[in-house]
């Protein structure tokens, strides 16, 4: 995920988009009519997609977060003002508000 839905200078809400269930009924059909060679990696693209939907929209911004970070080189403590400071840099149109929120979800569940 590149970006999150809803940032802007004018709103401090974050909407995270999901259509894992889109994905793992394609999965689903496509197993359905797969070869035998095929199967393998099929049902394990299942598996990793079963075990991302259920990751919660809390984890979920947490981790985005954190690939915002790494995105612009930010390699310190997570929960430091620089970090915010890096987020918003990462993101210019996140609010100062939406940037601690989010930053407070990513040190809260690290991985």
């Amino acid at each position: 995920m590149t970006g999150i839905m809803g940032l802007s200078k004018k709103n401090n809400f974050v909407l995270a988009i999901r259509d894992t269930d889109v994905v793992a009924a394609a999965l689903r059909e496509a197993l359905a009519e797969a070869s035998p060679e095929e199967r393998p990696g099929l049902e394990r693209a299942a598996a990793l997609v079963e075990s991302t939907a259920a990751i919660t929209e809390t984890q979920l911004r947490a981790r985005w977060v954190r690939a915002r970070l790494a995105a612009v080189g930010f390699t310190g403590d997570i929960a430091s003002v620089s970090a915010v400071k890096a987020l918003r840099q990462a993101e210019p149109m996140l609010s100062l508000l939406a940037a601690v929120q989010l930053q407070k979800e990513a040190v809260a569940h690290t991985d």
